[in-house]
C-alpha cells in the first residue's frame, strides 16, 4: 500500500504500483514518458499532445475542463493525474466518487513542479529507476536557491509574458512561470499586479469587490490595460503561442508600444509549453529560456 500527499492536502491511498493511468493534464502526460512510464498511460486529453507519436493512439476522455467521466471509468484507471488550476471540479468530484484515486498536482514554482515529478516517480514505483532518477536529478540541479535569486533580482531584465490577447491578461509572480522566468534571469513586471474583481475593477474603471466577496478566487492571471503595460516598461516581451497564440502581427503590435523592449528590439515569440508545462517539459525549458533573456538583454 502507497499513501502519498497532493497538493490539495488530500492523502492519495493506492493498493498497488499504478499500472493503468489517465492524465488530465498534458504536463503530466509528458512526464509519464519522461519517467519511463509511457506505456502506463491508457487515457488523457485532447491537449495531452506530446510526445506525438507516442500519445496519438491513447484514448481521449474530453478537454482538461470537459473531462468526461464516463469515458474515464470505461478504461479502469488504478489512477488519475489531475491539476487544480487545469482541470474544472465537477468532473474530478465525480471520478472520486466512483472511487477512483486522483493525484491532484498544483505546481506555482519551478522547484515544485520538479519535487511533482519525483512524487510521481515515487508512486509509480520508478524512484530507483536510473531514466526517472537522471530527469529528476537534473530538475534539482536547475533550481537556483531564493537567496541567490533575490541577491540578483535587482539587475534582471523586467519581462511581460502576456496570456491572453483580447482581453490583455498576464500573471502575476504567484504563477508558475513567473518563478519560471525568475530561474531563467527575467523579473515578471507584473508580478505585484493580482487580478481585482468584477472585470471594470481589474481595468481602472470602478472599485474593487471587497476582500471577504473576493477570497477563495483566483488572482494570479490579472487583465491588464495597454496604457498599464506602457507604464510598467518591461524590457523584454515573450510572446507564448499557447493557451492563446500570438504572431507576427502582435510582435508587430508591440514593436509599435513606447516601451523599452520595443526601442531595443527584445521581442520574441516563445513556445507556451515551455513557459507553463511543468515537471520534464520545464526541465528541458529552462536552458532554452536562459539562452532566450541573456540573448535579448545583450
Amino acid at each position: 500500500m502507497l499513501r502519498m500527499r497532493d497538493d490539495m492536502g488530500r492523502d492519495v491511498i493506492l493498493i498497488r504500483e499504478p499500472r493503468r493511468i489517465v492524465s488530465l493534464v498534458p504536463s503530466d502526460t509528458y512526464n509519464l514518458f519522461a519517467l519511463g512510464a509511457g506505456e502506463r498511460l491508457v487515457g488523457r486529453t485532447r491537449y495531452c499532445v506530446e510526445p506525438g507519436d507516442a500519445v496519438a493512439s491513447v484514448p481521449e476522455v474530453g478537454g482538461t475542463k470537459d473531462v468526461d467521466p464516463d469515458a474515464v471509468s470505461a478504461l479502469g484507471p488504478d489512477l488519475v493525474l489531475a491539476n487544480q488550476e487545469e482541470n474544472a471540479r465537477g468532473p474530478l468530484e465525480e471520478l472520486a466518487r466512483r472511487g477512483f484515486p486522483i493525484l491532484v498536482s498544483f505546481p506555482c514554482r519551478f522547484a515544485d513542479g520538479v519535487a511533482h515529478l519525483a512524487r510521481l516517480a515515487r508512486t509509480l514505483g520508478l524512484a530507483r529507476s536510473p531514466a526517472a532518477a537522471r530527469v529528476v536529478a537534473e530538475g534539482h540541479a536547475l533550481v537556483r536557491p531564493d537567496r541567490e535569486v533575490d541577491a540578483e533580482r535587482a539587475r534582471y531584465p523586467r519581462a511581460f509574458v502576456p496570456v491572453w490577447k483580447d482581453p490583455l491578461m498576464t500573471m502575476n509572480q504567484d504563477a508558475f512561470a513567473s518563478d519560471l522566468l525568475l530561474q531563467a534571469g527575467a523579473a515578471n513586471a507584473f508580478a505585484d499586479r493580482e487580478r481585482q474583481y468584477p472585470l471594470a475593477a481589474d481595468l481602472g474603471r470602478r472599485s474593487p469587490i471587497g476582500a471577504d466577496r473576493a477570497a477563495g478566487r483566483d488572482r494570479r492571471y490579472p487583465r491588464v490595460t495597454e496604457a498599464e503595460l506602457v507604464e510598467r516598461a518591461p524590457d523584454l516581451v515573450l510572446l507564448p503561442d499557447e493557451p492563446y497564440e500570438f504572431g507576427e502581427e502582435d510582435v508587430a503590435w508591440m514593436r509599435g508600444l513606447d516601451v523599452p523592449a520595443a526601442r531595443r528590439g527584445a521581442i520574441r515569440l516563445v513556445s507556451g509549453r515551455d513557459l507553463f508545462w511543468y515537471g520534464a517539459r520545464a526541465i528541458e525549458a529552462l536552458p532554452r529560456l536562459r539562452a532566450i533573456v541573456a540573448e535579448l538583454a545583450a
